[in-house]
């Protein structure tokens, strides 16, 4: 891609080091690296138990699994190229096609597991406060495009929002501001007014993130309500339990995107934003699968059983 003066030169971005200390930048580096080890392996092991057992194949459990299948690529979409990057101390160099792919899958995967745990929320509302009806208003047929409609919703998201920064003009190689290829400090290395785009993101930032958040805070509404009617506390302590873990998943992954998604631009601070912006990228997909099997008592059981089968093989 030519540069907006039509010179022909091509047009490289690389990320701002966390440190200019050698030391430091390894210290991140293994940490990072420690990271996205634990997700991926705590995503995948996931994904092979619900897939392996048989007793695990209801709703609740295939929207888990899909989780588990978005946060393992979500992952893999940042931590690669910022680990090349934080081990050559912010020399790798990401051209504009590379920029404009990890925006995309950014947007897109981080889109679709916001709406996927709104989607989650709702398959716990019916299971709550619905039970006799579960199975025919949880059918497959649904679940399956629910999952489906999260992922196109995700799609449609990152499409409008890469395409729309990236027809913006930029003048020469420039330093990003953060560690991947984020859409706040990636247009403002633009050689034009983004005033446009900034009010786009906004709107596309509310919908993925305030819509569905709404939507879940309603549906723990009606929960709560119906776990309060329940007499016995050991009944209500299993119901809180299957929605506990789902609970804690959505404050870490709202809570940080809210942070830099739903505050003015005017407002926005680099090194605010690459601090916040570990801990929805890193520190959260890494504790998801955590969260999960030790709050899921059914999801323990099968990963001990596993983990049995598996040591005594």
């Amino acid at each position: 891609m030519e540069d907006a003066n039509g010179t022909g030169t091509m047009i490289h971005f690389h990320f701002r080091p966390f440190s200019k200390l050698p030391e430091v930048q390894t210290l991140i580096f293994v940490a990072f690296l420690i990271m996205y080890l634990v997700s991926v392996s705590g995503n995948i092991s996931i994904l092979l138990i619900v897939w392996t057992h048989r007793s695990l194949h209801t709703p609740m459990y295939f929207f888990l699994a899909n989780l588990a299948a978005l946060e393992t690529c979500y992952s893999s979409a940042i931590a690669p190229l910022t680990l090349a990057s934080t081990l050559s101390a912010g020399r790798t160099l990401v051209s504009l096609a590379g920029c404009g792919a990890q925006m995309f899958f950014f947007i897109f995967l981080g889109s679709a597991d916001c709406i996927l745990l709104a989607v989650m929320a709702y398959d716990r509302f019916v299971a709550i406060c619905h039970p006799l009806r579960y199975s025919l208003m949880m059918s497959w047929r649904l679940c399956a495009r629910l999952a489906l409609g999260s992922l196109v919703l995700g799609f449609i998201f990152a499409m409008q929002l890469t395409v729309l920064i990236f027809r913006l003009p930029f003048c020469s190689s420039k330093e990003i501001g953060m560690f991947y290829c984020d859409v706040l400090p990636v247009m403002r290395l633009a050689c034009a007014d983004t005033r446009v785009h900034e009010a786009t993101l906004f709107v596309v930032s509310v919908t993925v993130l305030t819509l569905p958040f709404l939507l879940i805070t309603l549906s723990y509404v009606f929960i709560a309500a119906a776990i309060l009617k329940i007499r016995s506390a050991e009944g209500r302590h299993k119901a809180f339990s299957t929605c506990s873990s789902h609970m804690t998943v959505v404050l870490l992954q709202y809570g940080g995107t809210s942070l830099i998604y739903l505050c003015p631009s005017s407002s926005y601070s680099p090194e605010r934003a690459q601090v916040v912006s570990v801990v929805y990228t890193f520190i959260t997909p890494m504790l998801n699968p955590l969260i999960y099997s030790m709050r899921n008592r059914e999801l323990k059981h099968a990963l001990k059983r596993a983990a049995m089968r598996f040591l005594s093989s």
